[in-house]
């Protein structure tokens, strides 16, 4: 019976594999016909990122660490009952993730057109729906090994755009159990601050664009009003839930959490330092090809702006005491290790490795498609890459619009070579070998 289960398993996913295929072919004659009624895109791409080397620049760029002092945390647990990791969150993980040849017609067009993806799956519409989709991060991210403990997870971020008002922008993550990709399954945690000493706790109200888990700590865009340009959240104290309710925090008889099971505490915070016109970093990602790893980080920017996007890097800590967070000087300050700017607009997803950087481009209002650009920083290249940029060419007319419409972050799973997102209910992943083979 084992034996017959595992065959079963081989013949979807082969079967998987041809409707990806398949899927890709249709999308490209798609952006074909989209392309032959619009202005063919130029071949002329953004160059090579343009480094930001004045202090006046790279100060913009510098954060303050505030960490919750562990007096509150302790009396936050005190009060909710011992904190659990991420193995008791997976326990419970009730819910399927659908394969892409099961999802609709609509969602298969949030994947892209090229390269193509060699894994996708879709959320479910009932859990979704008043839902906005952002940021993606897994447990290859945690650990260089792709293993969190005996787990191999996906985190999805998610902010509610629907529902009552005083609910708007309240944050979650999806903890997918990624060990059988076959049937991944999946639960919800809601994401918290503590309040009023550790004595209660609200909602965290953020579009959650962008997210990084890094050893224990989980990094998260923060969009909520106040100064913070990133929460973190340590996976070793997520807490349960105790009334099942939409209401969030203390309530009569225990603790509410949007009705999710699980709730995340923030464990600290890291606040812009500059003036009104300091970026905030919308989207992050982990680079495990720098010494020391890396947090990168981009702004978004107008889609029909006259402003390239500024893209940054914060090295990690190696201090004792310190795992997860970034390196700070005695004054608790984060200083940018590296910074560019790039040319294009409308920017999203970012990530860097090797030199290399990956900026997804939002899809315009009349376009299905977005793109994604591979662009360096050496200007002294003399391989096939000196043009300092380049993107996949899809369809008859030869456009860039080839990737997927609104990727808000990109995560490498270095040990499996993969990079996952997510753009809409659809959750995907392809090679990076194959982005770089068709950014050439």
């Amino acid at each position: 019976m084992r034996h017959r289960g595992r065959h079963r398993r081989r013949r979807r996913g082969r079967a998987l594999r041809a409707f990806l295929s398949g899927t890709a072919l249709a999308l490209t004659a798609a952006a074909t016909m989209i392309s032959a009624s619009q202005a063919t895109v130029t071949h002329d791409g953004p160059g090579r990122l343009k480094p930001i080397a004045t202090s006046a620049e790279t100060g913009k760029l510098q954060l303050r660490e505030d960490l919750v002092p562990r007096t509150v945390l302790d009396r936050l647990a005190a009060g909710m009952g011992r904190p659990v990791g991420v193995s008791a969150v997976l326990e419970e993980a009730d819910r399927t993730l659908r394969d892409a040849i099961d999802c609709s017609a609509a969602e298969r067009g949030a994947l892209p057109v090229s390269p193509s993806a060699t894994r996708a799956y879709c959320w479910n519409t009932d859990d979704t729906q008043g839902w906005r989709p952002g940021a993606v991060t897994t447990s290859g991210d945690a650990d260089d090994d792709g293993v969190w403990g005996a787990n191999r997870v996906i985190l999805s971020g998610w902010s509610r755009d629907g529902g009552a008002p005083a609910d708007h922008g309240l944050a979650r993550v999806g903890f997918v159990n990624a060990g059988d990709l076959n049937h991944p399954s999946y639960t919800w945690a809601l994401l918290a601050v503590p309040v009023d000493g550790g004595r209660d706790y609200r909602g965290l109200i953020s579009h959650v664009s962008g997210m990084v888990w890094y050893q224990d700590k989980l990094l998260v865009t923060a969009d909520d009003g106040d100064r913070a340009a990133l929460y973190v959240y340590d996976m070793n104290r997520v807490q349960r839930a105790t009334v099942a309710g939409d209401a969030v925090g203390r309530v009569p008889g225990g603790w509410s959490a949007h009705g999710y099971r699980f709730v995340l505490p923030a464990v600290g915070s890291y606040e812009v330092s500059g003036g009104s016109d300091a970026p905030r970093p919308a989207t992050v990602s982990l680079d495990r090809s720098t010494a020391p790893d890396s947090l990168v980080a981009g702004e978004w920017t107008l889609d029909d702006g006259d402003r390239g996007a500024r893209l940054w890097r914060y090295p990690f800590s190696a201090a004792p005491g310190h795992a997860g967070l970034l390196a700070t000087d005695a004054a608790g300050r984060v200083h940018a290790s590296q910074a560019y700017e790039t040319k294009l607009t409308g920017v999203r997803g970012v990530l860097s490795y090797r030199e290399q950087w990956y900026v997804t481009r939002a899809a315009g209002p009349r376009d299905r498609h977005g793109t994604l650009w591979r662009q360096n920083t050496d200007a002294d290249r003399a391989d096939d890459r000196a043009s300092g940029s380049g993107a996949a060419v899809c369809g008859a007319a030869e456009t860039h619009d080839c990737w997927s419409p609104q990727t808000e972050s990109l995560s490498y799973w270095e040990a499996t070579g993969e990079v996952w997102t997510q753009s809409g209910r659809s959750l995907f992943a392809l090679p990076l070998a194959s982005i770089d083979r068709t950014t050439e």
